[in-house]
């Protein structure tokens, strides 16, 4: 049993995981045949002085997720190097239509693989926005009803059966991306959890993850079992920010329609959002959680300019700030009343410039930062 709440002197690192890096038939259509996150990422450039574009895997490694061989490399990496499990993006919608299911399927037949693995379900449509608006749907989310539950939940207890599934206090690990866009959520995820209780899972552990929904005065803690603090994402989207502060006194000034206005002006513009690296690191270690249902969040860095060219990238990053902060962190969840978890952000968001795999500029830092942290 991967279980995550064990061991209370361990604090244990869990990644982010995006499987798209390999092509489908949906993506090819709207992208182009052969589409995957490295599509974006080979044609990147740098925008500023300093600006490190494209990013490139160590040895031009592009791989492709559909190789087993692949799977079991990043496995060996991220035990060499303290990364203990792997939370997979998992991509459900209407009528059980699924994307990008193919590694984890694959992985159920690969034992070679150990890294202990859930699923964080992006419970958005699939569009050709990366943002999950709803302009040019690939792929529509819908909900249903409990017959839909029904079948979704049954696919999910083939991983859940897994031992390398990710358990707390024995009940598997499932993470909802955006809780706030489902309308049914309480019923949902009581459904879920009774069916986890009569197929002899104990039920499920709930855990959600993006921070529009945590920073939401009126949330409902009792809905979840954990709180997982995304970041750098719940970092910008918390009011007590000084840069959120900024931007939500702008909407109060404008109105929502016209900062709605400035906001679509700016991506057409190509404006870049430059925040700062060090700034965004202090306030997570500053941070005081409102209960112990928080579980920490790490990030490595981000960039998505390979996306969106009116994206945000961090300025003053580097390897060596990355390595002290999260020390850092590790130290502050020791002697924190929050469970010895973190999740980190990413081990691959190439895309997103937010990866802990080697690359040809340096290396293996990223890891290497993780198992110094660990250690203390």
């Amino acid at each position: 049993m991967a279980e995550l709440n064990q061991n209370k002197d361990q604090v244990k690192v869990v990644a982010f995981y995006l499987p798209q890096y390999h092509a489908i038939p949906e993506n090819d259509k709207s992208w182009g045949e052969g589409f995957t996150e490295w599509t974006n990422t080979r044609k990147a450039v740098p925008l500023f002085e300093g600006h490190y574009q494209p990013k490139t895997p160590l040895n031009k490694n592009y791989y492709c997720l559909l190789d087993p061989q692949v799977r079991q490399w990043q496995s060996d990496l991220a035990k060499k190097y303290g990364v203990w499990g792997f939370c997979y993006y998992h991509y459900w919608f209407k009528d059980g239509k699924k994307l990008l299911e193919k590694p984890a399927e694959m992985l159920l037949e690969e034992p070679g693989a150990e890294t202990p693995f859930c699923f964080c379900w992006a419970n958005e449509n699939w569009a050709r926005r990366w943002d999950g608006g709803n302009k040019e749907i690939i792929m529509e989310q819908d909900y249903g009803e409990e017959e839909d539950w029904e079948k979704h939940f049954q696919y999910l207890a083939r991983f859940f059966r897994d031992p390398r599934y990710i358990t707390w206090d024995g009940r598997p690990v499932l993470v909802i991306y955006r809780p706030e866009i489902i309308p049914r959520l309480e019923e949902m995820l009581n459904f879920f959890r009774r069916r986890g209780e009569e197929e002899g899972f104990g039920g499920l552990e709930i855990m959600f993850q993006h921070p529009s929904y945590l920073h939401t005065p009126e949330y409902n803690p009792d809905f979840c079992d954990h709180y997982i603090a995304f970041e750098p994402a719940y970092t910008w989207m918390d009011p007590n920010d000084p840069w959120m502060k900024t931007k939500n006194l702008v909407k109060k000034l404008l109105g929502k329609g016209l900062s709605q206005k400035v906001v679509e002006a700016r991506h057409q513009e190509k404006t870049l959002e430059l925040p700062d690296y060090d700034k965004t690191w202090k306030t997570i270690l500053s941070r005081k959680f409102p209960s112990d249902k928080f579980l920490w969040g790490a990030f490595v860095n981000w960039d998505n300019t390979p996306r969106n060219k009116a994206g945000l990238a961090y300025r003053n990053w580097a390897p060596e700030k990355f390595r002290e902060y999260f020390a850092r962190l590790v130290k502050k969840v020791r002697s924190s009343s929050q469970a010895n978890v973190i999740f980190i952000n990413a081990w691959n968001e190439w895309g997103e410039g937010c990866y802990l795999e080697p690359d040809e500029k340096y290396g293996y830092s990223c890891l290497e930062a993780v198992r110094d942290g660990l250690k203390g």
